[in-house]
């Protein structure tokens, strides 16, 4: 990757970035503001204005033939990624990237019970953002086969690391599932997912879908009472099910109401991953104390 380009450069995006930037790459990110622009430039990442709501400001991208990684979110409301379609218009034939790479959520699976989810599980979503990723995915992969993109789909789990801890929950006395009520979830750390999206635009092949988390799902109960503890907080008070219908946004509602073991294998035997943290007990340690240093 001599060149690469990154539409929504947030925690996970700078990560990518300054991974690139190690091994040689020189690294463009798209972004909305001046002011944004200017905080990218000082952490060496160039700077192209441009707005995936506001089609005409996306005319001339500088992606032919780099890598590019879409971590822009959709935006709220509706089944569709308008954002995504937006994008693909905007590359003017002959203007193509040699790569794309598009972080996705497991979400797309909905609700498998006890179930081992892999590669190869029937997308069903059941929540509008799963819906949404979906779409975002089908209308990638469509594109990139019409216009000669390889496209990888990275189905992503729940993100943790630095920055990226429970801190507003613990804090607020939100409450979470009893222990016996409590679904299957995944997670992977911050770090290893940018390890992961640099990975999969190295070794990923167009169509290539990879589930992304650390192989150990647990529960969203026992997540939280790791973060208190790491963290020195208490836990969160347990309710049922049914009074978290009643105290839950619907957002966490749906990440405590949809279970998933999912499978990984595929990420770490053809990316050739090893994980920095592959358990959540090792992930807590190096996010707290990256956090307090």
């Amino acid at each position: 990757m001599e060149r690469i380009f990154i539409i929504g450069c947030g925690d996970i995006g700078r990560r990518v970035a300054r991974l690139a930037r190690k091994q040689g790459a020189e690294v463009v990110a798209l972004t909305r503001s001046e002011e944004k622009a200017e905080t990218l430039r000082e952490l060496g990442i160039a700077a192209v204005m441009g707005d995936l709501d506001a089609p005409d400001s996306l005319a001339g991208l500088p992606i032919r033939g780099a890598t590019v990684f879409y971590f822009a979110p959709p935006p709220g409301g509706g089944f569709t990624d308008p954002r995504v379609r937006t994008f693909c218009a905007a590359v003017t034939p002959g203007d193509e990237p040699r790569k794309l790479v598009y972080i996705s959520t497991s979400g797309v699976y909905g609700d498998c019970g006890d179930a081992v989810v892999t590669e190869d599980t029937p997308p069903n979503p059941q929540t509008s953002r799963g819906k949404r990723r979906l779409d975002a995915e089908t209308a990638l992969t469509a594109w990139g086969k019409e216009r000669g993109v390889a496209v990888v789909i990275l189905r992503v789990t729940g993100i943790y690391g630095p920055g990226r801890l429970p801190l507003q929950h613990l804090t607020c006395g939100q409450p979470v599932l009893f222990e016996n009520e409590a679904v299957f979830t995944n997670r992977i750390h911050s770090e290893d997912l940018a390890r992961i999206c640099l990975a999969a635009a190295d070794r990923g092949e167009g169509g290539d879908i990879f589930n992304v988390s650390d192989g150990h799902p647990g529960t969203m109960t026992e997540y939280f009472n790791a973060c208190a503890d790491a963290l020195g907080f208490p836990r969160p008070r347990q309710v049922t099910l049914e009074e978290a219908r009643k105290v839950m946004s619907p957002l966490m509602l749906s990440y405590v109401t949809e279970s998933r073991r999912m499978d990984n294998r595929k990420m770490l035997d053809k990316l050739g991953i090893e994980l920095l943290c592959p358990t959540l007990a090792e992930g807590l340690r190096a996010s707290v104390v990256k956090a307090s240093g």
